[in-house]
């Protein structure tokens, strides 16, 4: 599998690629080409051609959750390339409103939208992308301290609720040294993310983990999920997008943190 960054927060010097406080990723496993979330606005585009990609060519486009910094991309995308045979997968409600205050902060798509633009693939069980890469559906809930935290409402069935991003999924990577747990944002927690990977898959082997953990403070949710991956004993650990550095440096204590920006590259044999 090769990974490469087209959206994060941060940018490398002497890089010269485009940032914004969002995410998106573009993986290639088993001759098939994906697309992980599609960021703000149409950077990742802009970042694609950079590096010499083309996403006209991708197979699937997975969407982790229906937040504007990981969705918002999409109207670029569809309306520089056709993707009417491209599957999109997510997990349901993935596509319905949302808001904060009094911002809208959903996809910019709804299911029925997105019924006509791609072969919508909308499952909360495990679905396999590859032989060796599988969108684990919805997350359940697993460990007391990863309590869904409520951002905004959402709608459903006409009415606003409190919203606790039950959609928010991830991705996992089977390889002969374990798995790599490939997330977004991890509202579902990624200690839970990573536990349900590891029923999933039948790999209690835990290689890394790259992508957004939504951990922002120094308090007991952040050295309680520090523990569990420490555990884990991974090769590597890839914190971005929605973590902060504060997080950064205490996860770094006990576990092999690395550095991720835009452009970064992650290769596995």
């Amino acid at each position: 599998m090769k990974l490469k960054v087209l959206v994060d927060n941060n940018t490398f010097i002497d890089q010269y690629y485009f940032g914004e406080p969002a995410w998106c990723c573009y993986i290639e496993e088993s001759e098939k080409k994906i697309l992980l979330d599609t960021g703000y606005s149409d950077i990742f585009l802009k970042n694609a051609e950079l590096m010499g990609i083309n996403l006209g060519d991708i197979s699937t486009l997975v969407i982790s959750h229906g937040h504007n910094d990981h969705t918002w991309g999409m109207p670029y995308l569809f309306d520089l390339h056709d993707m009417s045979k491209v599957d999109l997968v997510a997990a349901p409600g993935c596509f319905d409103p949302k808001r904060f205050e009094s911002l809208e902060i959903g996809s910019p798509f709804s299911k029925d939208e997105l019924s006509q633009k791609a072969n919508l693939i909308e499952t909360d069980i495990p679905y396999d992308i590859t032989d060796n890469l599988v969108f684990l559906g919805t997350i359940p809930d697993i460990f007391d301290f990863e309590k869904r935290l409520v951002i905004g409402e959402k709608q459903v069935n006409g009415k606003w609720i409190e919203d606790t991003n039950m959609e928010d999924s991830a991705l996992a990577l089977k390889t002969d040294k374990g798995l790599v747990i490939i997330t977004a944002c991890s509202h579902s927690g990624i200690c839970n993310i990573t536990e349900y990977a590891k029923e999933v898959c039948d790999d209690k082997r835990i290689r890394g983990v790259i992508g957004g953990f939504h951990l922002f403070d120094v308090d007991e949710r952040l050295e309680k999920t520090t523990d569990y991956l420490a555990a884990q004993n991974p090769e590597f650990m890839y914190p971005a997008h929605c973590v902060s550095l504060a997080a950064k440096i205490y996860m770094s204590k006990k576990l092999p943190v690395g550095e991720v920006g835009v452009n970064f590259e992650l290769n596995i044999d």
